[in-house]
């Protein structure tokens, strides 16, 4: 008999849809977590504390497939997920509309001065112009990252008539490689990073890259706080060297209470918001389990499967 350990959260949009003769152990607690995994096959284990999800793998000896709603995992032991074998299947694209939808919506935000006019209103001011005169159209962007969640970005700033050049490994039209963007940064009115967190892009934009773009150039961030060198781009946005950054995502995370990003006129921080503006995370995550599920016990393969040797 196939042993399952789930989280308990999951639990009302998966029981009843769940075939028969399975084992199923669900949890609500760590310490429930920490017994039910013992000798389990398939494991869901997501949690808010990214430590207890690190210590629920390594109490799962026996486990074969681990499941999780997270599309980077970085946070765990790749080591281990590589040396047992395990399959892995991440939530990569569970997120991606929202996510791709927020990326237009902090471009227009800032393009439009948007914050100005949501203040002038706490403060009952009938404003007499537009404190935003940019417009989408016409405007070049940069997108590095081109995985479920770039795709869609793509297409949607292409519907508001902006120029989007994609860097990748493939080639193809409007496209850069991996060795060319940075010589053509200055080029670009958004540079948009949606890229997953690794080694590679690691500080990938620092000080040079900053300064290669245009002095108006906005630097949008969904992927991961740590791709963007934090002090560098502090003193960008404080000598006005680029326009604006848009960051979701920020080093640390939540961001200290003093941290100077807060108070820049032209910094827009979104508190990692983007891929919970939607209300279908949970529905398409239990969806896309119970196909798999159906794969894995026919002995089919499963999808997406996060790749522990490149930390996506």
């Amino acid at each position: 008999m196939t042993t399952l350990a789930i989280s308990g959260l999951i639990r009302p949009l998966l029981e009843p849809r769940l075939p028969q003769g399975l084992d199923v152990r669900w949890f609500m607690t760590h310490e429930e977590a920490l017994e039910a995994v013992k000798g389990a096959e398939i494991g869901w284990f997501d949690s808010n504390s990214k430590e207890d999800m690190v210590a629920s793998l390594m109490a799962a000896t026996d486990l074969k497939w681990l499941n999780s709603i997270y599309a980077g995992l970085d946070f765990l032991p790749m080591d281990v997920l590589a040396s047992r074998g395990i399959t892995v299947t991440n939530g990569a694209g569970i997120n991606a509309i929202t996510i791709a939808e927020y990326v237009v919506m902090g471009m227009l935000n800032i393009a439009k001065g948007y914050r100005e006019v949501v203040r002038a209103q706490d403060r009952h001011e009938w404003l007499l112009d537009s404190p935003g005169k940019r417009e989408l159209a016409g405007s070049k962007a940069l997108l590095l990252g081109y995985g479920a969640i770039g795709k869609l970005i793509q297409p949607r700033l292409e519907a508001f008539g902006v120029e989007v050049t994609v860097v990748r490994r493939s080639p193809g039209a409007s496209t850069l490689g991996p060795d060319q963007w940075r010589a053509h940064l200055g080029e670009f009115d958004w540079v948009i990073l949606a890229v997953p967190a690794t080694p590679e892009t690691e500080g990938m934009i620092g000080a040079g890259e900053l300064a290669a773009m245009k002095s108006d150039a906005v630097i949008v961030n969904i992927a991961r706080g740590s791709v963007i060198d934090q002090p560098a781009l502090v003193e960008a946005l404080e000598t006005k060297a680029i326009g604006g950054a848009f960051l979701d995502v920020t080093t640390p995370e939540p961001l200290p209470a003093d941290h100077p990003l807060w108070s820049l006129p032209n910094a827009h921080i979104s508190m990692h918001l983007s891929g919970r503006a939607q209300d279908k995370m949970f529905v398409r995550s239990a969806d896309r389990f119970l196909a798999n599920l159906a794969s894995y016990l026919k002995g089919e393969p499963v999808a997406p499967v996060f790749d522990p040797s490149l930390g996506y």
